[in-house]
């Protein structure tokens, strides 16, 4: 496994546990999977990490987000997510975004958008309608540069089949 390719000083919490997520994209990025990383931290620990594992797992639903919430659900025993931070280096999909949503996470943080899937905004915005019970504090754009950086990448080396 090559070394994780940035070396990034995290300026707060949001950078800290981002990087966290971009490590775990890492993971996925070296086992050829989209380099999506996603974690959980409750009460400012981290409680569940997930990578894309799509192909590993030959599951369509296996997204970083997905395998994280539900390491989460099982680390605090119980489904409800509340006062609960998902970090996710790429902005949730409608699938990840509706798990979001029924899990009750307190927070989103994510990196770069998504313009094939994102659901907050980049393709479609599931947030923007006040749900009947849950809302979601959201920021984005948290290390940005090198979440997009490691998805452009992987995406050029899988074009010229280095992947």
């Amino acid at each position: 496994m090559a070394p994780f390719p940035y070396a990034i000083v995290p300026a707060n919490d949001d950078e800290k546990f981002m990087l966290e997520a971009l490590k775990q994209a890492w993971k996925a990025f070296e086992n050829g999977e989209v380099p999506v990383g996603a974690i959980l931290v409750h009460k400012s620990k981290i409680i569940a990490r997930g990578n894309n594992q799509v192909e590993a797992l030959k599951d369509a639903t296996a997204h970083a987000e997905m395998l994280c919430l539900t390491s989460g659900e099982a680390a605090l025993e119980n489904w409800r997510l509340t006062n609960c931070t998902l970090y996710s280096t790429i902005e949730p999909c409608s699938m990840c975004a509706g798990a979001l949503l029924l899990t009750r996470a307190t927070t989103l943080v994510w990196g770069a958008p998504d313009v094939r899937h994102g659901a907050n905004g980049s393709w479609i915005d599931l947030f923007a309608q006040k749900h009947p019970t849950h809302q979601i504090e959201i920021r984005k754009g948290v290390l940005e540069q090198p979440c997009a950086e490691l998805m452009r990448t992987f995406f050029q080396k899988r074009r010229k089949n280095d992947l």
